[in-house]
């Protein structure tokens, strides 16, 4: 940049992540975005023009808009995305910038793809318009859908999304049970303004038949700091466990949930979450199902598990501290422990070591291998037998109805 002489950095020395231009000579970091928010990542840098294009969203972490700023004349950041859109946006530019194609969704809104001009945001064309998929959608009796923020304490409070039952009753005579959705590693977010997917429509035939659906992004996660993010370092699985249960907690207190039917599913990092809430907080939740679990990070990849937790020579006690295996003989809840045996990224080991504690403990548990399927269970009708076994583990530990209760059906 400016002839070579600068660099562009990224950088979270000031608690979040902005740009910095250093000069190749040395000498101090000089902000190129500011702010008390992350900054996403850079798009493009357009030599010509002088500009930076970068995603970032500061008024909303759960968004992602496109903004720009040159570099020569340094004056005011001008966000490109238009005001009126507000969602989750991606942008391939050309070169220069003048062109892009862009990718728009929504909670609950399949995305659209569109060739754009840029910065006047022209369209040019329409290239994917989902219009099948929003026409189906439109014939569905979908729940209604609540981004909120749960406060668990202590000045912390966590994103959450919500998707409650088509005939949810708000005046509080009904009371729902919730399954929760976490992920919750380091830097990730699954409360984000976007399309969601398969799982999106699993989730609202879940509520069809009478729950609520809900999500929720614990510290360790991305897009409020690095305090917020760097909290978990050197121990994995102690903070986020803590947060996911506060959070339990206080949304099992809201008058239309029923606390003793509470319910939590994750696959990866999320499966090793479910571990550690059923485990470390197990008069909490009622039934859990963990998907291709890491249950030790000592089995798992070390340049993921030695960035966040460090050598497992130099901190055995914080790998041990947030693995679940430490916490087996606390298991209350129904647990269904769902991997493939071919699984090369979280390897197989990982959930052998669990059935060893659970074993060792005398604690019963369900179990479904899928031979050869690797991390993401894939593979002829693999998908559809998955998710009959999830939404039948689900309707039969995590019921519907609480006893005595009438099940209605939709009109």
């Amino acid at each position: 940049m400016n002839g070579g002489k600068d660099i562009l950095w990224m950088s979270e020395r000031s608690g979040w992540s902005q740009l910095y231009l250093i000069s190749r000579d040395g000498g101090t970091p000089r902000p190129f975005t500011t702010g008390e928010f992350d900054v996403f990542g850079v798009v493009r840098v357009d030599t010509i023009g002088k500009w930076v294009y970068y995603m970032a969203s500061p008024d909303n972490p759960m968004q992602r808009y496109l903004y720009r700023i040159n570099y020569a004349k340094r004056g005011p950041v001008q966000r490109i995305t238009p005001q009126g859109e507000p969602g989750w946006h991606n942008y391939s530019l050309s070169p220069t910038g003048r062109f892009a194609v862009h990718t728009y969704s929504r909670f609950g809104v399949p995305p659209t793809i569109s060739l754009l001009g840029l910065p006047e945001n022209r369209m040019l064309r329409t290239l994917v318009d989902n219009a099948a998929l929003k026409a189906k959608l439109g014939t569905l009796r979908l729940g209604a859908t609540e981004f909120r923020q749960v406060d668990i304490g202590n000045g912390i409070k966590l994103n959450a999304a919500f998707i409650k039952p088509p005939n949810f009753d708000s005046t509080g005579g009904a009371r729902y049970p919730v399954f929760f959705y976490v992920y919750g590693g380091p830097g990730s977010q699954t409360v984000t303004d976007n399309w969601g997917g398969q799982n999106y429509l699993w989730y609202q035939m879940l509520a069809q038949r009478g729950y609520i659906v809900a999500s929720v992004d614990n510290r360790g996660t991305g897009a409020r700091g690095k305090a917020w993010r760097k909290i978990v370092y050197k121990q994995l699985g102690v903070v986020e466990t803590q947060d996911q249960a506060a959070a339990a907690r206080a949304i099992g207190r809201l008058p239309y949930v029923d606390s003793t039917r509470i319910g939590i599913w994750g696959w990866s990092y999320g499966g090793f979450m479910t571990l550690n809430v059923l485990t470390q907080a197990p008069d909490v939740y009622r039934m859990g199902i963990a998907v291709a679990p890491v249950t030790h990070w000592k089995y798992y990849d070390t340049i993921y598990t030695e960035r966040y937790n460090g050598l497992p020579q130099d901190n055995a006690v914080g790998y041990d501290k947030g693995s679940p295996l430490t916490y087996a003989k606390n298991l209350k809840g129904r647990l269904l422990i769902v991997h493939g045996s071919g699984d090369d990224n979280v390897h197989f080991q990982n959930t052998q070591a669990m059935i060893n504690a659970l074993v060792d403990a005398n604690r019963p548990f369900s179990l479904m291998v899928y031979p050869n399927r690797n991390h993401g269970i894939y593979g002829g009708s693999t998908r559809q037998h998955l998710y009959t076994l999830l939404t039948k583990f689900v309707e039969e530990n995590l019921p519907a109805k609480a006893n005595g209760e009438h099940t209605a059906t939709l009109p």
